[in-house]
């Protein structure tokens, strides 16, 4: 996959509530969705969907189900 940060304007970013949007695409370019990570949870928005249409989860429920795999 080839993923994206869409606006990174320092080294040092303080996360909050907007959060940080990512571009993710595969191998050739064609665009899966975006990753929004924020303060208190990650979205995960497939092809175009808009952020507050898309899946989220809590860090906390995020960190459980890695630590699971």
């Amino acid at each position: 996959m080839k993923t994206f940060v869409k606006d990174l304007t320092g080294c040092r970013l303080d996360i909050k509530s907007k959060g940080i949007e990512i571009d993710v695409s595969d191998p050739s370019d064609k665009h899966q969705g975006d990753l929004w990570v924020t303060s208190t949870k990650l979205i995960w928005c497939r092809g175009k969907k808009k952020r507050e249409n898309g899946k989220s989860v809590t860090w906390a429920k995020f960190i459980e189900w890695m630590e699971g795999q």
